[in-house]
């Protein structure tokens, strides 16, 4: 059997109220749904908190999943929503303690500046920006999939990583020549 079959068994299933398989099913991406939210939030608790809104409404809407509609972009694009739609409610504006940061005695001081100058790098895109560059190199879905999650066509997710990546290299290289 293929890997397909049964993660199509266990959605029929889960469609039919069988609240383990739906658990089975949606497990495998829950990590990717927690970075990825973590991505447009940009706090742990709050990241969080919208995997869970989002497996919660995923459990709810399972009977809108159309037969060969795959399971991931379509639980990530609820993931997508959750984040967008929490961001833009009244308790955002709550003060937030600032996520705590340590850096390993064992990570070298080169790849803590470097990690340090692409999250600086990061945080001057748009969340748009960000979005797309982790859905398509991050979570390595492909362009068709990045489209169906932020709800535009495979051509608008290739032109908006386009310009994405074009804005983060000139802040990554700063003073070093660009590769051909």
């Amino acid at each position: 059997m293929t890997e397909a079959q049964p993660l199509s068994d266990l959605i029929r299933r889960a469609q039919d109220g069988d609240r383990d398989a739906f658990q089975e099913a949606v497990t495998p991406y829950i990590q990717l749904a927690y970075n990825l939210a973590f991505t447009i939030m940009r706090h742990r608790q709050d990241a969080e908190d919208a995997v869970q809104e989002s497996v919660l409404k995923a459990w709810t809407k399972l009977s809108q999943l159309r037969d060969g509609t795959a399971l991931k972009p379509w639980f990530l694009q609820i993931v997508v929503n959750e984040c967008r739609i929490s961001r833009r409610g009244r308790w955002r504006s709550v003060i937030k303690l600032p996520e705590l940061h340590t850096a390993h005695a064992r990570d070298s001081e080169d790849h803590v500046v470097q990690a340090t100058d692409l999250r600086r790098a990061l945080s001057e895109l748009s969340e748009a920006e960000r979005l797309v560059l982790f859905l398509h190199f991050d979570l390595d879905l492909e362009l068709e999939q990045v489209g169906d999650i932020l709800g535009i066509s495979a051509a608008g997710a290739k032109s908006r990583l386009y310009r994405a990546v074009r804005r983060l290299r000139p802040a990554l290289l700063d003073g070093e020549e660009p590769l051909s």
